[in-house]
């Protein structure tokens, strides 16, 4: 600095308008709690599963008329929630239409 050299910077940047993204964003923020309330509101047990099996989302309907906690079901095979012959062959069934 003392030497009276003066030091040149250079920066690059990149400008990207997101007005179009947030907007996406909330609208889609704005159907998942549309359609978590519906799943909600169901006096039916639904259960939301992956490819294995395992449960990702209950409702208030399945923890009522199964008597678990959500907590119990999250992470379980469905398989806990199957009667009869259904329960030990679900896996093969999810395996089969899959």
């Amino acid at each position: 600095e003392g030497n009276g050299s003066a030091e040149v910077r250079r920066f690059c940047g990149f400008i990207k308008d997101l007005t179009q993204r947030r907007a996406y964003e909330t609208e889609l923020k704005r159907k998942r709690a549309e359609i978590l309330g519906i799943v909600e509101a169901s006096f039916y047990a639904i259960f939301y599963i992956d490819q294995g099996g395992i449960i990702q989302m209950v409702n208030q309907a399945s923890v009522d008329l199964f008597g678990w906690t959500r907590e119990e079901f999250i992470g379980s095979n469905i398989r806990m929630v199957c009667g009869g012959s259904h329960g030990p062959n679900h896996d093969k069934y999810l395996k089969h239409y899959l």
